[in-house]
């Protein structure tokens, strides 16, 4: 099935590009998310005629993104987990849902599907590296301290 892409969608194409892709991906992800439209010859004239407006709309998206990275990139967050043990192993786990009340209560607003892990929770006190994906081209880093309650 063609789809015409309304914004930019990872590991498929960009605004505007005419892309082909699986029925069920088209009809219960895509159109529904009001991410792409079908490719139909009346499709095509609607967006080339919407084509400014949505690539305003898309650079705003992204300037707004490029605002908050510089807000994020390199700050310091700090979270407090008890701990079951000497060697700084955490009782339970710190996750997207507790980086990003975190990072709410410090101010500085994020959605939990925003936040990466791509190895999984942290289960250890440490410092580490959190990416936090606030556009489909911008990506912003943070130092997390997870520190044991003792």
């Amino acid at each position: 099935m063609e789809v015409i892409l309304l914004e930019k969608v990872d590991n498929l194409g960009d605004l505007g590009e005419k892309v082909r892709v699986r029925p069920g991906y088209a009809r219960n992800y895509l159109v529904p998310s009001g991410k792409a439209k079908v490719a139909t010859a009346e499709n095509l004239a609607e967006f080339e005629a919407r084509r400014a407006e949505l690539e305003k709309v898309a650079a705003d998206s992204l300037a707004a993104a490029e605002a908050r990275k510089a807000e994020l990139d390199g700050f310091l967050l700090e979270i407090t987990a008890k701990s079951a043990g000497e060697e700084g192993k955490l009782f339970g786990s710190v996750g997207t849902v507790d980086i990003a009340e975190a990072l709410g209560d410090a101010g500085k607003p994020v959605e939990k599907k925003e936040i990466r892990l791509p190895d999984g929770v942290f289960k250890q006190a440490g410092e580490y590296l959190v990416d936090i994906r606030l556009h489909t081209d911008v990506i912003a880093t943070i130092n997390l301290k997870i520190i044991p309650e003792e």
